[in-house]
């Protein structure tokens, strides 16, 4: 990977504020020459970029007054730090991330040239690690949710569990897409992970040995009660397709109701959650509202031919429900087509773009929008509240119980058919 000169970093860092991304498509801003530092690079420590020089060359005049303190404090790190020269690509890498982090946004960042191209480094051999979906935009990852037989869900991993230590080396300060990559590795080899659980005054040690993971979209089948049954592991691009299959074939076995679990469901693709929204809402209605930073709101709605628009429905959500999920039940909650049961949902109400930055400087994670509900409800941060709070504990898990489904069944089974 090649490395370019400062001054296309520096002029990443004052330009920054002028991106704008209307479709979240791309970006642009207006750029004046570069030629004012062609050689940067082969300055002697002691040289200087104060203010007057960026005054005299590139930095906007609608800015120059914001930025002197940004250059006053750029000679001063290079002209008295007691060890130079110092990496001046560093010290831009620092001041981009400082800024991103300004923001106060949790899921917008910055990764550096060797970051991004560590986190976009393909995995070979496909996905193999330990079944777990997380949340990388925290102080520490934490998990979503945990896939079916994998071994998170083996070990116990919960929703919520933060890595604090991966083989006993401390993740404080790490960028969560390197945490990420260091519990990923080789089938069948080991990975140690020090868990904070809330609740717990003590770190749980996990020993987990990485599998090939196979990510299930869904299961649909009958209750005993006679009531359908379908469980959304994720929401990937044929997963419309492929709930849409999935009614018409239990929809044939006249149902009394039917039951959407979208518990530890951490989302997916913006298509697929309008998708299956529609199969159970009516053509037209409102399934979210996509809010942009200008004000603008763009409403996104339900498409035509649902399958189960009619049928008396459930939906189970819980702390893993997030983004997509979220979606889909909070068009369905507003729109009072159904019943939301279990826990409050994750929160995660907001739409990212990676925006990789020119010369291979890389790239920036802007929040671009964010999704409200039909009704304008904010999800970013709040998550969902159902209509039924049914909490499912440790003492349930451990003997085998769901309260949650339970309720659901008796809910349905109480309803007219």
């Amino acid at each position: 990977m090649r490395r370019s000169t400062v001054t296309i970093l520096l002029w990443l860092v004052i330009t920054a504020g002028l991106v704008a991304s209307a479709t979240g498509a791309g970006f642009v801003a207006g750029r004046t020459s570069l030629a004012w530092l062609p050689n940067l690079p082969g300055l002697p420590a002691s040289a200087s970029l104060g203010q007057s020089s960026a005054d005299q060359a590139g930095t906007p005049k609608a800015l120059s007054a914001v930025f002197a303190p940004f250059w006053e404090a750029w000679d001063i790190a290079n002209e008295q730090f007691v060890d130079q020269p110092l990496d001046q690509a560093k010290l831009v890498g620092g001041a981009i991330r400082g800024m991103i982090n300004a923001i106060g946004d949790k899921h917008s960042s910055y990764m550096d040239p060797d970051e991004y191209r560590r986190a976009n480094a393909p995995l070979e051999g496909g996905y193999e690690g330990i079944g777990a979906e997380v949340d990388i935009t925290g102080d520490y990852v934490e998990v979503i949710s945990t896939f079916p037989e994998s071994p998170a869900e083996k070990a116990g991993l919960r929703t919520g569990d933060a890595f604090i230590r991966v083989d006993s080396e401390d993740m404080t300060g790490i960028d969560g897409n390197e945490v990420v990559r260091k519990i990923l590795g080789p089938v069948g080899s080991p990975v140690h992970l020090s868990v904070q659980r809330e609740g717990e005054a003590q770190l749980l040690e996990f020993e987990l040995v990485r599998a090939r993971i196979a990510i299930p979209s869904m299961e649909a089948h009958m209750l005993k009660e006679g009531i359908a049954y379908v469980r959304l592991y994720a929401f990937a691009d044929e997963t419309g397709s492929d709930l849409r299959q999935a009614l018409q074939n239990l929809l044939a076995n006249d149902p009394t109701g039917l039951i959407l679990d979208l518990r530890g469901n951490p989302g997916g693709s913006l298509q697929a959650s309008v998708e299956v929204a529609s199969q159970f809402l009516s053509q037209g209605q409102t399934v979210l509202i996509e809010q942009y930073g200008d004000g603008s709101r763009q409403t996104i709605s339900s498409l035509r031919g649902g399958l189960a628009t009619d049928i008396p429905l459930i939906v189970l959500v819980d702390r893993g429900s997030a983004s997509a999920s979220e979606v889909v039940a909070g068009a369905i909650q507003d729109l009072h087509r159904a019943q939301l049961v279990g826990e409050v949902t994750y929160g995660k109400g907001s739409v990212q773009n990676w925006i990789p930055l020119k010369n291979d400087q890389g790239a920036v994670r802007i929040t671009i929008a964010r999704w409200l509900t039909p009704d304008g409800r904010q999800i970013a941060e709040v998550g969902l509240t159902p209509d039924v709070v049914v909490p499912l504990t440790e003492e349930d898990h451990s003997a085998g119980r769901d309260p949650q489904l339970e309720k659901a069944i008796e809910l349905l089974t109480a309803q007219p058919s």
